[in-house]
C-alpha cells in the first residue's frame, strides 16, 4: 500500500484504485491517501474505542451451522422491507457530510449508487446535499430520510415534511443522539467544524434565534453557522453539533413526530440497544426498530450491535421489522445478523471510505461485494432465499465463545 497514489477527491478521472478484493481494501487505501484528520474522523470512535473496534470482532464470535444438500440454483438475496423492493439485504445508513469524501457530488453520489444496486439510499438530517437535490439526481433510488429531534421542533417537523413532499419513502428517527460521544481523535486533530465550503445545507433557511441553543447562550444575533454546529467553541465538531438537540426526549415524541410529519411513511427508530426501549418503541408507534450504536462514535462501552441484536428481536417478536448497523463488513456478517433476526442491515463507514477512494463507482462496488459474498453464504449454507436464513443458522462456540481471540492472517 505505500506506493498508493495520494489523490484528491474532488474531481473525476480518479486514478484507478489497486484491486479491490473485500470491502475492508477501501479503508486500507482510504487510511494512505486522506488527510489524517479527515480519515480519523470518518474511522474513529469515542473514549477508548472499546465499541468501535468490537463492533466488527463480535461478528466472530457468532458461527455459522451450513446446512447440505439442499436445492441453491435459484438462490436470490432480495428481500423487502415495508413491501419495498431490495435486490440485496443491505442498505446505506444514514451518516452525514458525504461532501467531506467527494465534494462534487456529495450524497447525490452514494444514493445513486443504492439505486443501480437496487437498495435504499438512507439520507442524513446532517447532509451536505440537500433533500430535494439529493431526490432530483437519484430519482431511481429507494430514499429514505433520517430525522434528529431539533430543540426547534418546528423545525424537525419542517424538515421531515420536506422528504415527505420530496418522494422519500420512509423515515429513520435517531434516538441515541441527545449527546454525542467524545472523539478524541477529533479534538487532536482539531477539528471542530467543518471545513470550507461545507455545510449542512438542509438548515440553509434558519432564520432568527429560534430554539437551536439553550437559552442561557442565546444572544443578540440570529441563529448561523457561526453559533450552532460550525461554531468551533468546543474541541470535538460532534460537541458543537450537539448543542442543537432536544435534551429531554420523551416516547411520546415517536407517536408526535409520525402524526404531524410523516402519516403515510414507515418510521423506524434507531439507536436501540435494549430490549426494553425496543417494546417502547413499538408501543409508541414505531412500524421498526434498527439496532445500532451509532457505529462505535456514541456510548463506548456499549454492547457491540451484533450482540445486542438477539435480545431485541426477542423483545419485538416479529411484530415489526428489525434493522441493524454497526459493524457489518462481509457478506457472511450479513447472513448472520438475518439469522439472529435482523430484516435488513446497514453499511456507514465502508460507504465513506469507498466514495473517498473511487467516488459512486466505489460504493456500487461495495454493495457488489456485499451481495457477492451474501450470496456464496447463502448458497453454502443450504439457504436458497433470504426467508430460509432462520436461527438455528447461527450458533456460540461450544467453548462458549472463540476457542482464541480471532486475528486475520498477514500472508
Amino acid at each position: 500500500m505505500s506506493n498508493v497514489e495520494v489523490h484528491t477527491v474532488s474531481e473525476g478521472g480518479r486514478p484507478a484504485p489497486p484491486e479491490i478484493i473485500n470491502v475492508s481494501d477501501y479503508q486500507a487505501i482510504a487510511r494512505q491517501t486522506l488527510p489524517k484528520p479527515l480519515y480519523q474522523y470518518l474511522a474513529s470512535g469515542t473514549d477508548d474505542e472499546q465499541t468501535l473496534s468490537e463492533n466488527e470482532s463480535a461478528f466472530k464470535g457468532w458461527y455459522l451451522r451450513p446446512r447440505t444438500m439442499r436445492p441453491v440454483d435459484k438462490i436470490t438475496t432480495s428481500t423487502t422491507l415495508f413491501g419495498q423492493r431490495m435486490d440485496l439485504p443491505v442498505f446505506i445508513s444514514p451518516a452525514g457530510v458525504h461532501a467531506l469524501c467527494e465534494t462534487e457530488h456529495g450524497e447525490c453520489a452514494s444514493a445513486r449508487a443504492a439505486g443501480e444496486a437496487g437498495t435504499i439510499f438512507g439520507l442524513s438530517q446532517h447532509s451536505t446535499r440537500s433533500i430535494e437535490q439529493v431526490a432530483k439526481e437519484a430519482p431511481d433510488t429507494n430514499l429514505w430520510y433520517q430525522a434528529y429531534i431539533l430543540k426547534d421542533r418546528d423545525m424537525t417537523l419542517k424538515l421531515v415534511k420536506r422528504a415527505k413532499e420530496a418522494g422519500y419513502k420512509g423515515i429513520f428517527l435517531t434516538v441515541d443522539s441527545v449527546r454525542f460521544g467524545f472523539r478524541e481523535a477529533d479534538a487532536r486533530n482539531a477539528w471542530n467544524a467543518l471545513p470550507s465550503p461545507h455545510r449542512l445545507v438542509n438548515y440553509d433557511d434558519v432564520k432568527g434565534k429560534g430554539q437551536w441553543m439553550a437559552p442561557e447562550t442565546h444572544n443578540a444575533r440570529a441563529s448561523s453557522l457561526e453559533d450552532t454546529y460550525n461554531a468551533g467553541k468546543e474541541d470535538a465538531w460532534d460537541q458543537n453539533v450537539e448543542q442543537m438537540f432536544e435534551q429531554n426526549p420523551t416516547w411520546s415524541d415517536v407517536k408526535w413526530l409520525k402524526t404531524e410529519a410523516c402519516l403515510g411513511l414507515p418510521l423506524v427508530v434507531k439507536g436501540i440497544m435494549t430490549g426494553e426501549d425496543a417494546r417502547l418503541a413499538v408501543e409508541h408507534g414505531a412500524d421498526g426498530v434498527m439496532v445500532s450504536n451509532h457505529g462505535g462514535r456514541g456510548l463506548d462501552g456499549a454492547l457491540p450491535a451484533i450482540d445486542a441484536l438477539p435480545e431485541i428481536a426477542n423483545a419485538v417478536g416479529g411484530r415489526v421489522p428489525v434493522l441493524l448497523d454497526s459493524g457489518v463488513r462481509r457478506g457472511t456478517d450479513v447472513v448472520k445478523a438475518l439469522a439472529l433476526g435482523a430484516t435488513a442491515v446497514g453499511i456507514g463507514k465502508p460507504v465513506f471510505f469507498a466514495l473517498a477512494t473511487d467516488g459512486e463507482k466505489g460504493v456500487f462496488t461495495v454493495l457488489q461485494i456485499l451481495q457477492r459474498e451474501t450470496e456464496a453464504a447463502m448458497c453454502i449454507c443450504g439457504c436458497e432465499s433470504v426467508e430460509k436464513i432462520t436461527r438455528e443458522l447461527v450458533c456460540r462456540h461450544p467453548s462458549g465463545g472463540s476457542i482464541v481471540r480471532y486475528v486475520r492472517s498477514m500472508l
